[in-house]
């Protein structure tokens, strides 16, 4: 077998270019690795086709280590072999002790150690490729610099390992350097104190992360922290985290960490706070970016804060130990600050809803890494940096008491006072006239979940152009009206955190677990939902001296299948063998069946959501739906993953226009003679909302000409005289038309009786009564009237 791998690596060789000269000078060499062929082919310049990377592309190593390689080959250009060794910085390779770090082999079809080099990686098969990987680790402290270096084989065109992308110098990472907050604190000279706002602006969502994006209970935790002296350290990279770190990583619960930091009350100036945000993302028009205020002085010029990012397993973000102030004895006027994600070493899922899985021994704070896991939603098998997640901005405020610095940031800058609690005040210009805000519309969520509402106000005037007026739409978050302070379901509550072991150690006892309120109801009442369980717990039913005494049973793991039927295993020790000397029988590990989705569902390859539609209105609520499609061939089996999803929308309410009644009849003539006007008027029916078409004109007026007015008082009389015949004459004619052909006279509605019942639904009457009945038989329809109406709808 030996023979035929030889002749077939032979043949390879061969094949790829080498020389029968060079393959005898390598079998007869006895040097450690100077048997690594070289190439007697076509050396090309200038190339940048090929590259050599290494995960994260680091200027230094840590020792011991591991790294990601990749050797890969821009689109259209291929190789068929490579060789890849590190070398100790100034090695020439030909002694084992020249060579740095250890490689490991990832794909045993693509990568192999070479036979006559063992510290050296070639191919399996000289075939086309575009990209092979493996990982290499780290040497130990004290190694210094070292040369990753590859060549590459493409016909017979040989790229060698000193060019340029093929070789990549990386230097080991000086252990003073190693975590972020090592770099030494100094001591604060500036005087006075400085107060600060925090804001957090959270940019974790399903378009910037869309990886297994948990859509339903993303969100950041309440914001803990303080500003503190370099005495005390909340939490720092590369350190252990407390339990009250590991609360708020794990369970996003403060309170444990707020208990931390009063207990170094000496050591602290003002504790941070700040509401949760669920969901973790929505539009700064929609909801403020959370923030908080704190002071520092001379002693206490630190600043760290956390917040969990949730549901993880213990990822986190946050500052630790910023420094505010600055070498010129002032403080800082801003900071900017980009975040990651990073791991308490408190839980090792890998997923953002992993089940509970303790790190023993617990690890240090570190940061996530795009190659932790290739389930992580963060993995890139490029080895890439992680999308930023949250970014915070630390500004100054305010600043009180002498400065040692003589010059201010500016003249605003320094305040007399810096009130513990200051009162929000309206901010709106003077310059800028309003209409009263309307009435708030209803919430956006029609079930028991959080939603938004809005309300509006119209710009009647602004008296200044060049002062900008704040917006006319007020939005507010609110809770469906599915909800009561009965059932609890306006309180947002955490998952039940894992049970306590056992009361006893032999025989019945009890255990409980506990949940915390993430949120409280918006009205500002109590919750009313259980906090705490307890249930009966047995542990060792015999506690007779022949028993072992054993632990309670450990949390299942992981069924051992991704799909289809699989195995799931749970441990317990034995804490204490049977008094009397005999074995102990109990069993310290339990298997049972596990099922796992049918494996033909998992090749149900689905392309990432397109982005929501507008919403099907323009104004009002409305839906919007958002698509996405099934990638998988049809022969892999059906998939029952839903390919389009739709939700509710909410836009300004929609504008109501000004609604009048017809115009009524003209008036007379306001003279009776000469030039006059008439006018004729309409009511305003419905007012205008929203921004709806304003009210027209609802008077009109228009000129009238009676006849020319006759001069002298004897010509005003005849007139008068003459306008009060023609009346006479005209009632005249009326009552003798009335004799011939009578007509029915009726009284007035009378007011309307009282309602039958007091609720449930009743009916009220009102009449018109004839007031003068005719006796001719032809007007029979002359009768009293009756109207009826609805009273007392209301239910009972």
């Amino acid at each position: 077998t030996r023979v035929s791998a030889a002749q077939a690596r032979l043949r390879a060789a061969r094949y790829l270019g080498f020389s029968d000269e060079t393959l005898e000078k390598a079998a007869k060499s006895e040097g450690y690795c100077s048997r690594i062929l070289r190439a007697q082919g076509t050396r090309r310049e200038g190339y940048n086709e090929f590259s050599l990377r290494v995960e994260g592309d680091p200027e230094f190593y840590k020792p011991g280590n591991s790294y990601r390689v990749t050797l890969s080959a821009a689109t259209p250009a291929y190789f068929r072999g490579f060789t890849l060794i590190a070398l100790k910085e100034g090695k020439e390779g030909d002694k084992e002790e020249d060579h740095a770090g250890t490689f490991q082999i990832i794909d045993e079809e693509e990568t192999q150690f070479m036979s006559n080099c063992p510290v050296a990686v070639t191919e399996s098969t000289p075939r086309r490729r575009t990209r092979i990987q493996v990982f290499w680790t780290a040497p130990p402290t004290g190694t210094g610099c070292v040369i990753l270096k590859a060549s590459i084989v493409q016909k017979r065109i040989i790229y060698f390992q000193d060019e340029g992308s093929l070789t990549k110098r990386i230097c080991e990472q000086d252990s003073a350097s190693e975590g972020v907050t090592d770099k030494p604190i100094l001591d604060c000279c500036a005087c006075g104190t400085a107060k600060y706002r925090l804001t957090f602006y959270g940019n974790w969502s399903e378009k910037t992360h869309p990886k297994d994006f948990p859509r339903r209970t993303n969100h950041w935790s309440a914001i803990i922290g303080s500003s503190h002296s370099k005495n005390y350290i909340l939490w720092e990279y590369g350190g252990y985290a407390s339990e009250g770190v590991k609360q708020v990583a794990e369970l996003g619960s403060p309170v444990k960490m707020e208990e931390e930091i009063r207990q170094q009350s000496d050591e602290v100036l003002t504790v941070i706070k700040a509401k949760a945000q669920w969901p973790a993302w929505q539009p700064l028009n929609v909801r403020a970016a959370p923030s908080a205020e704190f002071s520092v002085d001379r002693h206490r010029h630190l600043m760290s804060f956390l917040t969990m990012l949730g549901p993880s397993p213990d990822w986190n973000v946050g500052l630790s130990a910023e420094d505010l102030c600055t070498k010129d004895c002032g403080w800082v006027q801003k900071v900017v600050q980009d975040l990651i994600p990073w791991d308490a070493g408190t839980d090792s899922g890998v997923t953002y809803e992993s089940p509970n899985k303790p790190t023993v021994p617990q690890e240090k704070i570190r940061p996530l890494t795009s190659l932790d896991h290739p389930q992580s939603p963060f993995y890139d098998p490029e080895g890439g940096s992680i999308k930023l997640v949250a970014r915070v901005v630390i500004e100054r405020i305010a600043r009180k008491g002498e400065q040692c610095n003589i010059v201010p940031d500016n003249i605003d800058d320094i305040v007399a006072d810096l009130a513990p609690e200051e009162k929000e005040e309206d901010d709106t210009p003077e310059t800028c006239i309003y209409s009263n805000w309307s009435p708030w519309s209803a919430c956006s969520s029609s079930t028991c979940e959080k939603g938004k509402r809005m309300r509006q106000r119209m710009l009647k005037a602004q008296l200044d152009l060049s002062v900008p007026c704040p917006d006319t739409q007020d939005f507010q978050p609110c809770m469906g009206p599915g909800c009561s302070d009965e059932d609890g379901s306006t309180c947002m509550m955490s998952d039940w955190i894992t049970w306590s072991p056992c009361s006893v150690s032999c025989g019945m006892g009890t255990r409980s677990r506990e949940r915390y309120v993430k949120q409280f109801p918006e009205d500002g009442s109590m919750c009313k939902v259980p906090t705490e369980e307890t249930e009966k717990c047995i542990v060792n039913e015999e506690c007779s001296p022949s028993s072992c005494l054993v632990t309670e049973w450990g949390e299942w793991d992981e069924c051992s299948a991704s799909c289809g039927m699989g195995m799931k295993r749970r441990h317990r020790m034995i804490k204490m063998t049977p008094a009397d000397g005999s074995m102990c029988k109990a069993e310290t590990t339990e298997a049972e069946k596990c099922m796992m989705p049918e494996c033909h569902t998992i090749p149900c390859l689905l392309s990432p959501w397109s982005e929501w539609s507008d919403c099907s209105v323009t104004c009002g609520k409305g839906m919007r739906t958002r698509q996405r499609m099934l990638k998988s061939a049809a022969e892999l089996g059906d998939c029952n993953e839903e390919l389009e999803q739709a939700e509710k929308c909410m836009l300004p309410e929609c504008p109501i226009d000004c609604e009048l009644t017809e115009w009524s009849q003209w008036s007379e003539c306001n003279t009776s003679c000469g030039k006059g006007h008439m006018i004729r008027t309409r009511m305003i029916k419905i007012e205008p909302q929203f921004g709806g078409t304003a009210c027209p004109e609802t008077v009109q007026r228009t000129k009238c000409r009676v006849r020319k007015c006759l001069r002298g008082p004897g010509m005003e009389k005849r007139r008068w005289k003459e306008a009060r015949e023609k009346r006479r004459s005209e009632q005249a004619k009326k009552n003798i038309d009335n004799e011939q052909y009578p007509v029915c006279r009726l009284k007035p509605w009378t007011a309307w009786t009282e309602c039958s019942t007091l609720c449930g639904g009743g009916i009220q009457e009102r009449y018109m009564m004839v007031k003068k009945r005719s006796k001719s038989t032809q007007f029979t329809s002359c009768k009293d009237k009756k109207e009826l109406r609805a009273c007392n709808v209301h239910p009972c």
